[in-house]
């Protein structure tokens, strides 16, 4: 692994929510202030802040820069904890047995993805579904969903599946087929903390323990057989 370079700004998806709660907070505290008593005034205010501390800290964006040394490492494309290293049958784009390597976000972990290794995007397609609790197994398959199909420079592929949860009302993908895909260049967004899937070719070797907590685009959860 090479150098690590980080540090935090906020993300696009939240630049418009931030400025608009902003707007909001203001035209609802002037007139408190001006006509309601200092004790109303001071709560409200500080509610206020509270709020507006929380969502721009839920849009915070890390810039995370890692060199890898080697193209076979898998990085992490999410923060959270691994819930899930198995192998399993992928029904949706495989159709065949894949070790699948799950991440949970919770609705206080960054909330940008990154794609998780070089290669080309080949698919790149969003799925309506129900919002069940992103810990479920069955949430791969019935959840909203996005899926990214990802190809090496040697040919092997791999697929990121960005799920929605109980919370997450929105996903937001930026991979389009026929793109490449960069390290340390962000796949897309969920809001509200959810899931994310990452299917790999059997004989990969898994690099993280179940419950490890994952820093997206600095953990190393696997490698691909050579």
């Amino acid at each position: 692994m090479g150098k690590k370079k980080r540090h935090h700004r906020i993300h696009r998806e939240g630049r418009g929510i931030i400025v608009t709660l902003t707007f909001l907070i203001f035209a609802v505290n002037v007139p408190i202030y001006l006509y309601m008593s200092n004790w109303i005034f001071a709560i409200t205010l500080l509610l206020s802040a509270v709020l507006l501390v929380f969502v721009t800290y839920f849009f915070r964006n890390p810039v995370r820069v890692l060199e890898v040394d080697d193209p076979n490492f898998l990085i992490a494309p999410a923060d959270g904890r691994v819930v899930v290293i198995e192998p399993t049958e992928e029904n949706e784009y495989f159709h065949e047995k894949r070790l699948q390597v799950s991440i949970f976000m919770s609705p206080f972990n960054v909330h940008a993805n990154w794609y998780p290794i070089e290669g080309e995007v080949l698919v790149s397609q969003h799925q309506k579904g129900r919002h069940q609790g992103a810990w479920l197994p069955k949430s791969s398959t019935e959840n909203e969903r996005s899926l990214v199909v990802i190809e090496t420079p040697n040919k092997v592929q791999v697929a990121v599946r960005q799920i929605a949860g109980a919370m997450a009302r929105r996903i937001v993908t930026y991979a389009k087929a026929g793109k490449q895909a960069h390290r340390n260049e962000h796949l897309g967004f969920i809001k509200l903390g959810s899931r994310v899937d990452v299917y790999l070719p059997l004989g990969s070797e898994p690099c993280v323990s179940l419950g490890q907590l994952t820093t997206g685009n600095m953990t190393v959860i696997a490698k691909l057989k050579s």
